[in-house]
């Protein structure tokens, strides 16, 4: 099972010079789409309990798009195993102009992690 969001980083989201959004931002977009999809799934938020890995493939930046995709890897007794990949759809071309930016012709991946969450025992089902 599988659960994509899209997502606008803002000029509220960019954290360092030049408009560069912090790796925080897109973990925290890991963490919605791990929410929706276990929502998706079990019917309840579950719980983020742990990052197994991350790595940050390339930067990101105020007037971007994100693709942020989380899928689910294993399921244990309460533990629910997900992997998380955000993808660069649209980049912004300040270059161009205050408003600008570029369609990209293939995704460019930004991020990706493996992490665990845990969902309540009473609330735990088979994906519908």
């Amino acid at each position: 099972m599988e659960f994509v969001l899209r997502v606008r980083m803002s000029t509220n989201d960019a954290h360092y010079g030049g408009n560069l959004v912090d790796g925080a931002r897109v973990l925290g977009l890991f963490g919605d789409a791990a929410t929706a999809l276990l929502i998706c799934h079990d019917g309840d938020e579950g719980l983020f309990v742990a990052y197994d890995n991350i790595e940050f493939k390339a930067p990101v930046f105020a007037g971007d798009f994100l693709e942020v995709a989380a899928k689910i890897e294993a399921v244990g007794n309460s533990s629910r195993t997900m992997v998380f990949e955000a993808r660069k759809i649209i980049a912004a071309n300040p270059s161009a102009g205050p408003s600008a930016a570029d369609r990209l012709g293939s995704p460019q991946v930004v991020a990706v992690a493996r992490g665990t969450c845990v969902v309540p025992k009473e609330r735990q089902r088979k994906a519908l």
